[in-house]
């Protein structure tokens, strides 16, 4: 990451990056799938109303992974094994509390939270049941998710990805025996989505187990480092709060969505699933921009780091366009392999042509938002992004949307959130970025360099 081509290197680690975590929304997805087909339609809103609950919960947590990617990265970077060993080992003990904690709090909230969004009668004990189960593996999702974290701070992106095609595997295989011939519904494809979590846990303590010092996780240096800690979250939890506050946004649209009835709920599922890919391909260039510049950064090779922000945006905006485009063009496959209903179509179709047309717009701020969070700045685009997302879509909801109460009028506020939050990130990007990219012939004099 700190010599030769960039483009390559980039390339290299956001592609395997982006297939896992597309392979791991495919869980979800052959949970939608499975039910569309082989159960009902309720079954599928079922499922399908879960995601932005599912997201809320998980984001902060997953925030906090993605500082502790940043600071071994940076380590990594400043040649620190001392300091990558100690957040290893911190990082470990974090993820299994974070997994503990999930769990317990998705079982008590799952009915409540469900009926604040005005889930429909026919929809909601289903609703529960996926919900309940799917948190049962909630402590494995966290220690995959985290273990990948710090492979990725490596460069490794290839490993994880390998985890995710097996476990998608056994995902697909549950799904379809629990679903198809035990005749379990919803239940059947959370149970599916457990197991798979399962062995993705397995494989990736098994790698870290076995891998060279200092990135090996040995059992009798387990501990929390306070001073990574901190690190972690003065970097993760702005940005998992970030995530979080996003998703709450998401939950009063989900509310609003459910008031047009068990079609709508699983039209806008359906639909959700395509936005889900393409933004993890945005993710992994976001994931790209944040590990590279965190390593160049501690290595200060500012030049290095302009280049990176410049690749990524450029490779995300396009590629994220492209696959938008696709998949509107290939509407009635997409969405036909959920739903044969028209009425579930038809919603489907309108969340598509509005939402998942424009949603390369949104690479500017995550872009923007992960190079700040590599330079070490993560509170400042966390709030840009609350008040750009969030405040304006509660506004949309409650002010707008009474005036104008149509599917389309509530979807159109997702190209205008990203539109205006990404201006926002990215001339908050171009100030810090003026504010501590002094030259490097500069910073070697500063410091006493040859």
């Amino acid at each position: 990451m700190l010599h030769g081509s960039l483009l390559n290197k980039i390339l290299l680690f956001a592609l395997p990056l982006a297939a896992s975590s597309i392979l791991q929304q495919l869980f979800n997805s052959v949970d939608v799938a499975v039910v569309g087909k082989f159960a009902s339609s309720q079954a599928l809103a079922a499922v399908g109303s879960n995601a932005s609950v599912i997201s809320l919960m998980i984001n902060l947590f997953v925030g906090i992974s993605v500082g502790a990617s940043v600071v071994i990265a940076n380590y990594i970077g400043q040649k620190n094994q001392r300091g990558i060993k100690n957040a290893i080992h911190t990082v470990s003990v974090v993820t299994l509390a974070n997994g503990v904690l999930l769990l317990a709090v998705g079982l008590l909230i799952a009915r409540p939270i469900l009926e604040m969004m005005d889930t429909p009668d026919d929809v909601i004990d289903l609703a529960v049941l996926y919900l309940r189960i799917y948190f049962l593996g909630m402590p494995f999702f966290m220690i995959y998710n985290f273990g990948a974290a710090i492979l990725r701070s490596m460069g490794d992106t290839k490993r994880p990805l390998y985890c995710l095609i097996i476990a998608g595997l056994i995902n697909t295989a549950l799904n379809l025996l629990l679903v198809i011939v035990f005749k379990m519904s919803v239940a059947g494809v959370a149970i599916g989505t457990v197991v798979s979590n399962m062995f993705c846990a397995g494989m990736i303590i098994y790698i870290l187990l076995h891998e060279k010092e200092p990135f090996r996780l040995e059992s009798k240096h387990i501990k929390i480092s306070r001073p990574e800690l901190r690190k972690m979250l003065r970097i993760g939890v702005p940005a998992g709060v970030q995530g979080m506050v996003f998703s709450i946004a998401n939950i009063f649209i989900q509310a609003a969505i459910n008031r047009f009835g068990s079609n709508a709920i699983a039209g806008s599922a359906a639909a959700l699933t395509y936005e889900y890919y393409c933004y993890f391909v945005v993710s992994a260039f976001s994931q790209a921009t944040v590990t590279f510049i965190s390593q160049n950064y501690g290595a200060r090779q500012i030049e290095r780091c302009k280049k990176v922000f410049r690749q990524t945006m450029l490779l995300s905006v396009t590629s994220c366009a492209l696959l938008n485009g696709f998949f509107v063009w290939q509407k009635e496959l997409a969405i036909g392999i959920f739903t044969s209903s028209p009425e579930v179509f038809r919603f489907a179709t309108l969340r598509m042509e509005i939402v998942l047309l424009t949603q390369s717009l949104a690479c500017s701020y995550e872009i923007a938002g992960a190079a700040l969070r590599g330079l070490g700045y993560s509170m400042l685009p966390a709030i840009l992004t609350v008040f750009g997302t969030c405040v304006l879509r509660l506004f949309w909801v409650y002010v707008i949307c009474p005036l104008f109460p149509t599917f389309e009028a509530l979807m159109i506020i997702y190209p205008i959130s990203w539109l205006v939050t990404g201006v926002a990130v990215c001339v908050a990007y171009r100030i810090i970025q003026k504010k501590l990219f002094i030259p490097e012939k500069a910073y070697n004099l500063l410091n006493g360099n040859n």
